[in-house]
């Protein structure tokens, strides 16, 4: 048997792009896999920012209320299998494997993406998981995206802003319109922010799909570290506030309650399992906090990666004054909005590492350092790799300082790694 090792590599060179929109592919390698859409309830989530926490959040809720639920989320931080979670569980590598080798035998002649042969894998392990919930997170975009070979009972956009702009088009109203094509028709469809694009709206009408929004057909109001939530028909009061970092969490957990609320019939809840879910949900690599005792540093790791995440991580950070100095690691790719991203935390930090990332989009230390530096980065030095970088932040850190890893997944996923391997304790 092919280790898993094997196939992931065989796998980003089979198709001649590494992004490459379109549901041909999948449709006929699912037809010929005689795959059937899920008879139990599927949750779609797409947005810009706030998809991994809002499928975290769905996921630790149903839970708690006793359901078995798969979820399917992209990239992974530390290892593939992170992707596919069973129950609360990572995938094995024999599954992997054997829904790998039951899709090459599919596939004919298309040539599959890594992100379709991930999608494929997720659906057919489902498939056989009896499973009472599917929580789907959109790669990228939502219209053309492998995951919108599956039919959505519940669609949730958490939000639009710019990125991805080569694939998903310029402007806020023509990426709302893609990632609003994971709407079905007479399904109920959720907006997840208060400023919405027109064409979301536009593409609920045309298909006849409930659209629940933020700010007028459900809400959430805050009083200190409760809050309470309203929609259509449910109020709950003095919920305890989730466990995930920041004011936007609160919009997040309000999409999911609505989410919820929409399927009750299906997949009755209680108050009692929404306090659960919201109490002990964990997503690693969103604003994830961790101390080291020797030096006494805190560390953030956060995958902010387009200037609103980015901007929503200053807000954070200045949410949480330090008596130290603020390090960055960062590393970014090169289809990012590079400018906007140091443009938003201009200010959050004392000084800069910049570092090298493994992937063929990653922008090359000696061109992001300057960029950054014209951008009024304090650029101190550079790094060939990530833990190269977090050996020299650590150096770098008196008692007091804290160190902020950001800017892509393959930034946070190695600097996690590095910790991990040393003598650290997660405070949240």
């Amino acid at each position: 048997m092919r280790p898993l090792a094997d196939w992931l590599r065989w796998q980003e060179t089979l198709h001649p792009s590494t992004i490459d929109l379109g549901l041909e592919r999948m449709r006929r390698t699912l037809e010929r896999l005689e795959w059937r859409q899920p008879a139990c309830p599927v949750i779609t989530v797409a947005g810009t920012n706030g998809k991994g926490s809002t499928v975290a959040l769905t996921s630790r809720i149903l839970r708690a209320a006793g359901y078995r639920v798969g979820t399917f989320t992209s990239p992974h931080l530390v290892r593939y299998n992170e992707r596919i979670i069973i129950d609360g569980r990572e995938v094995s590598d024999a599954s992997l494997v054997a829904a790998f080798e039951r899709i090459d035998e599919a596939r004919g002649d298309d040539t599959l993406t890594f992100f379709e042969f991930n999608t494929l894998a997720a659906l057919l392990v489902f498939d056989t998981a009896c499973l009472d919930a599917i929580v789907l997170e959109v790669g990228l975009g939502g219209r053309l995206d492998s995951v919108n070979a599956v039919d959505a009972d519940v669609a949730v956009v958490t939000s639009i802003a710019l990125d991805h702009c080569d694939w998903l088009g310029s402007d806020l109203e023509s990426i709302g319109r893609e990632k609003a094509g994971i709407f079905r028709a007479g399904k109920p469809a959720i907006f997840g922010a208060r400023e919405m694009p027109a064409s979301i709206a536009a593409a609920a009408q045309d298909l006849g799909a409930p659209l629940y929004r933020l700010g007028q057909d459900f809400d959430w109001q805050r009083d200190g570290e409760r809050w309470s939530w309203q929609g259509r028909a449910t109020k709950y009061e003095n919920l305890p506030r989730p466990a995930l970092h920041g004011e936007l969490q609160f919009d997040n957990a309000s999409s999911v309650l609505c989410a919820l609320e929409c399927l009750a019939e299906r997949l009755p809840i209680t108050r009692a399992t929404i306090e659960q879910g919201l109490e002990n949900v964990t997503l690693p690599g969103r604003f994830q906090v961790i101390r080291r005792a020797q030096p006494d540093v805190e560390w953030i790791l956060d995958v902010a990666h387009n200037p609103a995440a980015a901007g929503a991580l200053a807000g954070q950070l200045a949410a949480r004054p330090t008596n130290g100095r603020t390090i960055a690691v960062c590393g970014i790719l090169g289809d990012k909005d590079i400018d906007g991203i140091a443009s938003a935390l201009r200010g959050s930090f004392d000084s800069w590492i910049i570092v090298g990332l493994q992937s063929a989009r990653a922008v090359p230390v000696d061109a992001l350092a300057p960029r950054l530096a014209n951008l009024d980065a304090t650029v101190a030095t550079t790094a060939l790799d990530v833990s190269a970088g977090c050996d020299i932040a650590q150096k770098m850190a008196r008692a007091g300082d804290r160190i902020v890893v950001f800017g892509s997944f393959l930034t946070v996923g190695p600097a996690l790694e590095w910790l991990q391997a040393g003598s650290c304790a997660i405070q949240g």
